[in-house]
């Protein structure tokens, strides 16, 4: 298997974006009560990562079925390298308090699509 950082200059190579980005992949440890008492200090960071461009993108993620929310959430981060996307994750109060562990993945971003649309009459922006 090819180490990481060659595979991403391969990539680069033969014309992909190569955009390195972290996913983290979130859980609760147990205790629902923390985890609600809390979300409003979660979302408040996230809204302080979204701010300063680290945060991409995030949301919860059903259970295999589609038919349960368990919780469970996805966190994609911008950042310099593994450890600075590590200490933005350490520093979401929902980790710092146990209320959640996580996962980090480097992610390299290839292809894709997405569409924004403006208008400036009802001054809407939307995502698809």
């Amino acid at each position: 298997m090819p180490k990481w950082e060659e595979y991403k200059s391969e990539a680069k190579e033969r014309g992909s974006l190569a955009m390195e980005l972290f996913v983290v992949r979130t859980r609760p440890t147990s205790d629902m009560g923390l985890v609600k008492a809390t979300l409003p200090d979660h979302l408040a960071y996230q809204k302080k990562m979204e701010d300063a461009g680290a945060l991409v993108m995030a949301g919860p993620v059903s259970d295999e079925t589609g038919d349960l929310m368990e919780a469970e959430g996805m966190i994609i981060y911008r950042a310099a390298d593994l450890d600075a996307a590590r200490s933005i994750a350490d520093n979401d109060p929902m980790h710092k308090v146990g209320a959640r562990a996580y996962e980090i993945r480097k992610w390299l971003v290839n292809e894709g699509s997405l569409t924004f649309s403006v208008s400036l009459s009802s001054q809407s922006v939307a995502l698809s």
